[in-house]
């Protein structure tokens, strides 16, 4: 197809007008694909460890290995002696020439010189073959990525050959999130695909299917009964009108750090239809939901004009009445100071199934980042955390400030930086030493986080200080005191620290 000058302007100016509504791919440096060599033949010249290792990569996929070296390394000789069932190596003692690319499908090569690999990448590319010269980069149409090899689940990791420490690494996180057993799962899911398919009409049906499949997969191994149960569940939602009925997921996202986040978390977030998200769930968060999902922001801040509770709560009943399953994603933990209790109750009157998946709440972030155990056995017998504002934006009126003022006692306040005032002076009134250890935490876990740390006396001016733009923390005890730093030669002065480190 031709297509004018005049054209593809206007085709440039359609797409970048719509730029904003659809989400674009972000650059690739390379373009992740899988070969099937299953029976087709590849090459590898020379008979090196490095050769070696590419050939038994190549041959565990069905390929024919044609090797061409005039010696092999021991390592080699090894691998071919000792192959397995399956795997099919054909050794020519001879070095390559341009007649050994003919019907071949990829080639590789271990070249000793900058000239060989050039001559090797030059025939190769005369006779039509993806070419890969091991260890330069210069001579590779495309690379060997690291490998979590769950097959038929297969992950590969590529670098684009800038740093293949950190591919191996990559591979290394990954190999502890995936269950040796996703491979099985993986066979029993091609087995059932077909009658899967015919059975479920596509979309909601379907996917529900999938993702009660993938909760199995993650949390349990294939047993002889596995196959018959997934054709049965698979009955049940085409039977029933349970696919057609919506659901609601109170999902914590935690402070702010996506690494916060529970791998369930996670696989909720994948398999969500519309996300109502908190103003303070972060970008990084949001970019791990399933692509497709709707987001909408519900965002509820301090002094901002936010959307009423009672709008979210029919917001939620109205879509999951509409079959939507509905993923409620809050800052931090939904059942700490997230109004869970509310919808959890409004979602059951309507008869709504309604779950929860907690994340890690913010107090527990900070304690992490102070290296401050919150019930160290020397300092504290018990925590609390306390809202720093009601309904009415002021301190709840139902605290018992003399049993917060107990110094065996560590208090967390959420919520708290414009209360800070009131909040030391509340203490001070019920016996609270001025000295007790204090911080003070913004934004926890975010890039834009900021610390203090003092005694109570210093609290107010201090909080002032860092601002309640960001969601601000107040912990108060004797837990703290490790915090502090000597920097006036006074024992325990105070210290201002202006980024998380």
């Amino acid at each position: 197809m031709i297509v004018s000058s005049s054209q593809q302007n206007e085709r440039q100016t359609s797409a970048s007008s719509g730029s904003k509504a659809l989400k674009r791919v972000d650059p690739l440096s390379v373009l992740p694909v899988f070969f099937r060599l299953t029976g087709k033949r590849v090459l590898v010249a020379g008979g090196g460890e490095g050769a070696a290792w590419k050939a038994q990569l190549l041959a565990a996929t069905g390929a024919t290995v044609m090797v061409h070296a005039e010696e092999l390394s021991e390592i080699f000789r090894h691998i071919m002696d000792n192959a397995p069932e399956g795997e099919t190596y054909i050794w020519s003692r001879r070095n390559w020439a341009t007649d050994s690319f003919e019907g071949i499908q990829l080639a590789v090569c271990e070249a000793e010189t900058d000239a060989e690999a050039k001559a090797f990448f030059s025939s190769a590319k005369a006779a039509g073959v993806p070419v890969n010269v091991i260890d330069n980069p210069p001579f590779c149409e495309f690379q060997f990525g690291s490998i979590v090899n769950r097959s038929p689940a297969v992950v590969a990791i590529s670098t684009d050959g800038a740093a293949p420490i950190l591919g191996q690494a990559i591979r290394r996180r990954i190999e502890t999130l995936l269950p040796r057993s996703l491979s099985r799962w993986a066979e029993l899911a091609k087995s059932v695909r077909a009658e899967v398919t015919e059975r479920l009409t596509p979309g909601t049906a379907r996917r529900l299917f999938w993702e009660r499949f993938v909760d199995r997969a993650f949390t349990s191994d294939v047993g002889e009964t596995a196959r018959a149960d997934v054709v049965a569940d698979s009955h049940r939602i085409a039977s029933s009108n349970i696919a057609s009925a919506g659901r609601v997921t109170l999902v914590g996202a935690g402070p702010g750090d996506a690494e916060l986040l529970t791998l369930k978390a996670v696989r909720v977030l994948q398999s969500a239809d519309i996300i109502l998200f908190d103003d303070l769930v972060s970008t990084e968060v949001l970019e791990l939901a399933r692509r497709e999902a709707k987001r909408m922001l519900v965002g509820k801040r301090g002094g901002r004009e936010s959307c009423k509770q009672d709008d979210i709560n029919t917001m939620m009943v109205s879509l999951a009445k509409a079959g939507k399953h509905v993923v409620r994603l809050k800052g931090g933990d939904p059942m700490i100071f997230g109004r869970a209790g509310e919808e959890i109750e409004v979602l059951r009157a309507e008869n709504i199934p309604v779950s929860v998946v907690p994340g890690i709440t913010s107090a527990l972030a900070m304690a992490a980042a102070l290296g401050a155990s919150l019930t160290h056995r020397d300092h504290a017998q018990s925590v609390r955390f306390i809202t720093g504002h009601s309904r009415n934006g002021v301190l709840p009126a139902s605290i018992d400030w003399k049993m917060v003022a107990d110094p065996a006692t560590t208090t967390i306040f959420y919520m708290g930086g414009r209360m800070a005032g009131e909040i030391a002076a509340r203490l001070k009134s019920c016996g609270m030493d001025n000295a007790t250890p204090v911080v003070a935490v913004s934004g926890i876990a975010r890039p834009d986080e900021r610390r203090w740390s003092g005694f109570l006396s210093n609290l107010p001016e201090c909080v002032d200080k860092l601002g309640t733009e960001q969601p601000l923390l107040i912990g108060v005890g004797r837990v703290f005191a490790g915090t502090l730093k000597n920097c006036t030669g006074d024992e325990l002065a105070p210290v201002q620290i202006s980024a998380g480190s």
